[in-house]
């Protein structure tokens, strides 16, 4: 519970267009990456009666900036273009926030992830903020080679984080990664919970035959290649069907279709901007998540299923070991290892438990105990109170 009242504006890239009853001018706007763990701690911060949220996000196809209540949150959506938010470092984000901050007087601005320039635009505006690291680019660069915006991003987050009063992050690794890297640092975890509807899964696993689910983007970081790769020498082994839960990228997809074989091709489906519902449905009947990702802070679609009691095969990298317990909710192997991939899959498939989608039902509990939004939301509450305090002591005269 709050001890006062608490206003809090987000400087986020919210994802409105994934709400429902969205006001005229943003419907019909396309979809972006869904957050589905920023939409989770705002429902769970709407039931804080002392607890105004102002999510402030900026879109280019909007005839004219506006906000809207919903919920009790107000959304600011302002409009700008993109090229020009990026060619002045985000000062064009930065005089817009300003000046609409000026209108509403936050008591702390929340900057969620480097990649708009988040964290930037809160140290400048002079206001009481925290970071909130989505995705450690730092560590991406160590691991694999990153994109032109990914790198742009990564000189971004050697700028901002040691300038934050206070930085939340997810996973045990990324605490660790950051503690070693910036020192003095003021870390505070607290875990990203999925959406609420993954805990209410009722599961009715499929084993003949077995159906495999990928969630998540496409690309070498998140290992689309070696899951196409593995599967391409399970076809004749075992009978099974993949479901690819992803945004549409006819490229990359036209890619995998040449370097896939008719066989294994014809037991592939595709699902785009399916909505959190959507997505727990087909969690209903898969019988285990794969996800051999190269370089993962701490996978979202992983939190998903394991809360859904949906065994998981992964790799062991970043935040995945926090949820996935090997022979208890799925199996692990070593990131960018095919041989060993394909080998866990194997495995999985022969398992008493995983072949036929079940898990250990007291790992089950602890998982949704220990992800669950009730939880996220009280952690990010004491990072908020811990950023306010060390504002006010940074305020008071020395003696007082």
């Amino acid at each position: 519970m709050l001890r006062k009242p608490l206003s809090v504006a987000w400087i986020s890239d919210f994802p409105v267009e994934w709400l429902p009853d969205l006001p005229a001018p943003l419907q019909g706007l396309p979809r972006r990456h869904p957050a589905t763990w920023q939409i989770a701690l705002l429902e769970e911060f709407e039931k804080e009666p002392g607890l105004r949220i102002h999510p402030i996000l900026l879109r280019q196809r909007i005839k004219r900036s506006f906000s809207f209540e919903r919920n009790g949150s107000t959304f600011h959506v302002l409009k700008a273009a993109p090229w020009m938010r990026i060619a002045s470092l985000f000062w064009v984000d930065t005089w817009l926030i300003g000046r609409l901050c000026k209108q509403i007087r936050p008591d702390l601005l929340h900057a969620w992830g480097i990649e708009k320039g988040a964290p930037l635009i809160g140290h400048r505006l002079g206001f009481p903020y925290l970071m909130t690291v989505q995705g450690l680019l730092g560590w991406y660069k160590e691991v694999i080679p990153l994109p032109p915006y990914d790198r742009f991003t990564e000189r971004l987050e050697r700028i901002s984080l040691p300038r934050a009063p206070v930085v939340t992050t997810e996973s045990t690794f990324a605490v660790q990664y950051l503690k070693e890297r910036y020192p003095r640092l003021r870390i505070q975890q607290a875990e990203h919970a999925p959406n609420r509807v993954f805990l209410g899964v009722r599961r009715q696993p499929r084993s003949g035959p077995v159906h495999f689910i990928s969630v998540g983007g496409l690309g070498f970081r998140k290992g689309t290649d070696m899951l196409f790769n593995a599967l391409e020498k399970l076809v004749s082994q075992m009978q099974f069907k993949l479901t690819v839960i992803t945004n549409p990228n006819p490229e990359y997809v036209d890619s995998l279709r040449t370097m896939a074989s008719g066989g294994l091709w014809e037991r592939v489906r595709f699902r785009h901007h399916a909505l959190p519902q959507e997505v727990a449905k087909e969690l209903e009947t898969a019988t285990m998540l794969l996800l051999p990702t190269r370089a993962d802070t701490s996978p979202n679609a992983v939190k998903e299923a394991v809360v859904a009691g949906v065994p998981v095969v992964a790799s062991s990298v970043g935040g995945i070991p926090d949820y996935v317990f090997p022979d208890k909710n799925g199996l692990l192997f070593p990131a960018g290892a095919q041989a060993e991939f394909v080998r866990a899959i194997q495995l999985a498939s022969a398992h008493p438990l995983f072949s036929k989608g079940k898990v250990e039902p007291e790992t089950l509990a602890k998982a949704r105990d220990y992800l669950s939004p009730e939880r996220m939301a009280g952690n990010f509450l004491k990072a908020y109170e811990t950023a306010l305090t060390m504002t006010e002591k940074a305020e008071s005269p020395v003696g007082e």
